[in-house]
Order: C-alpha cells, then structure tokens, then sequence
C-alpha cells in the first residue's frame, strides 16, 4: 500500500509542471512534453528564456527642414565709366594704349597712344596757365608775397631778418641763460665751449657750466663749473655736449645732446622761445625771412560737406577763416 502511494507526490509535480508549461505565454514556446512526446522528458534540459514581444518603438518625426527667409542678394553694381578723354579716363586707359603699342606697334596702335600723350598734356599745359594766373592774382596763394623771388629783394629780406634774429637773441639773452653740460675727456665739448663763448659774448647769454666727472676742461675755458648733484639725470642727459634754455625760475628748455655750429644753435634758441611763447608768430616769421600773410587754417567743422562740394562757396570759406599776419 505505501509503495502504491509512494510516487504519487512525484507524479503531481511533474503534472504541474506540465500544466503550467503548456500555459506559458511565449513568442516561441520550447518544447514540452505535449507537443513531443516522442523525445520524452529531459530533466536537465534548459529551456530557452523566452522573448519579450518587441515594443512598437515610435518612429522619429522628420521635421521639415526650416527654411530661413532671406533678402534679395543685391548684385554690386560696376562703377560708372569715366567720359572718354577726361583725366579720369586718362590715368585708367593710358598704360593700356601704351601696352598695345609696345605688344602689337602697328601706325594705329603707336599713333593711338602718342595722340592720348598730346591731349594729355595740353590738357597739363592749359592747367598750368590757369594755374599761374590763379595764384597771382591772389595773394592768399602767392608765395612771393610771403618770401621773395628776386635776388635783391631775397638779399633785403635776408637782411632786414639777421637784424630781427640778432635782435630778438639779444632780448632772450636778457630773459634767460643756457645750461651746459660737459665732461672733461669729452672732444666734442672741447669745440663745443669756443662757440658757447662766442654766443655770451655776441648776444650776452650767460653760461651755466655743469661737469659730469668732477673735472674741468683742458681748454680752461669756462673752469667756474659745477659738479653735477644729479641734475643730468633729472633732464635725460645721455649725451654730451648737452645744451638747455634756461628761463627763471623754472622754465628749462632742451636744445641738443650734442656739438652745434654758431647758425644751428642761434637758429634751435629762437625756435625754443617761440615755442615757449618767449617770441610771438610776426616776430618769428620775420626772423625767418617771411612777410606777414594770411594763414589758410580754418577752425575744425567750420567747412560743411556741402560747402567742400561748392568751389565758390569753399573759396569764400578760407578767405574768411584766414588769420592775417603783420606785414612789416
């Protein structure tokens, strides 16, 4: 009796089993013993994992392609032809012409360009009559108003501005003196010193000499120095022989960093005082050698566009704005 009951739990879970093999949901169902029976049980057979039903992917959106609003392309426009013979066309056609002529010399071609050559310059020819006529008949654009032309009266002019220069040296001379810095060993401030005697005594400069190694010269000129206490180093001086313009009580201007003839260095003195407002703009021109004349220096914004575009009117403009000098 018990061995009649014995394989009775073994047959129900092999029958449980069956059962719930042949209730499985699956795509490809493996085989069981139902469906082939013939092949019988195979206890240490794996049956295959069963797929999962794919997933409906969604399709990606095709996006339609965005189209960019754009502006009408404008097409640049070539430049206007110049009129044929005008100096505009000159300057674009005459190497052209020229080039043909020297590629292919045929009478027409080297005719061409030596025809070209004529207009041009008849046209350079009637411009510079215009021109001449133009400039003296007006006296804001003619130089020998401002300097002469002539020998003699270029010789008078060159006189009248040697008395002014020797004038207004002597005038500094009385205003201010000149530093000078030398060192013993230096040559150039051995020829440098006759000249600077010179100027203290032909205009009366008085001389301020500074020695940078402690030493004098071996000229014995100016032996009353002073050791430099750091005041090379205060104005730059790199150089010697150093000059500088030296106005009480502290107005110091540079000269030069090295030799200067006579006529240099009267010429850089009256330049310094006219920069440092020592010498107003009529002196200086008439030490140069100048006549008094109006200046074409119109203010900035004075002159509109529209101004610049009309000949007559931009004449009227800088006749206005000139600044007249002193005509001695």
């Amino acid at each position: 009796m018990k061995k009649k009951y014995a394989s009775l739990p073994i047959l129900l879970v092999l029958l449980l089993q069956a059962v719930a093999a042949w209730g499985l949901d699956i795509v490809e169902p493996g085989v069981s013993f139902f469906s082939d029976s013939q092949r019988g049980w195979f206890w240490y057979e794996v049956q295959p994992e069963p797929l999962e039903k794919p997933k409906n992917e969604r399709k990606p959106e095709i996006k339609s392609p965005v189209r960019i609003a754009t502006s009408a392309t404008t097409i640049p426009q070539a430049p206007a032809e110049p009129e044929p013979l005008t100096s505009a066309w000159l300057r674009s056609n005459m190497e052209i012409y020229l080039n043909k002529a020297i590629d292919e010399p045929s009478h027409e071609n080297v005719a061409a360009f030596y025809y070209l050559q004529r207009v041009l310059m008849d046209k350079a020819e009637r411009f510079t009559n215009a021109a001449r006529y133009v400039v003296m008949s007006d006296p804001h654009l003619d130089e020998t108003v401002r300097r002469p032309v002539a020998t003699y009266a270029a010789n008078a002019a060159n006189h009248q501005a040697s008395l002014a220069a020797d004038k207004a040296l002597k005038t500094i001379a009385g205003q201010a003196g000149l530093l000078f810095f030398f060192r013993s060993d230096c040559p150039y401030c051995h020829v440098q010193a006759p000249i600077l005697n010179m100027l203290e005594k032909t205009y009366g400069f008085k001389i301020y000499p500074v020695s940078l190694d402690g030493l004098a010269m071996p000229n014995g000129l100016f032996s009353e120095f002073k050791v430099d206490q750091g005041q090379a180093g205060l104005l730059g001086v790199e150089q010697t022989p150093a000059l500088f313009l030296m106005k009480p009580p502290r107005q110091i201007v540079p000269l030069t960093q090295g030799a200067l003839s006579l006529e240099e260095l009267t010429g850089r003195i009256l330049l310094a005082a006219k920069e440092a407002g020592w010498l107003d703009a009529a002196q200086y021109q008439t030490i140069q050698g100048l006549r008094g004349a109006p200046q074409l220096l119109p203010v900035a914004g004075s002159i509109t566009p529209a101004t610049a575009q009309n000949p007559l009117a931009l004449i009227q403009a800088l006749q206005d704005g000139a600044k007249f000098g002193t005509i001695p």
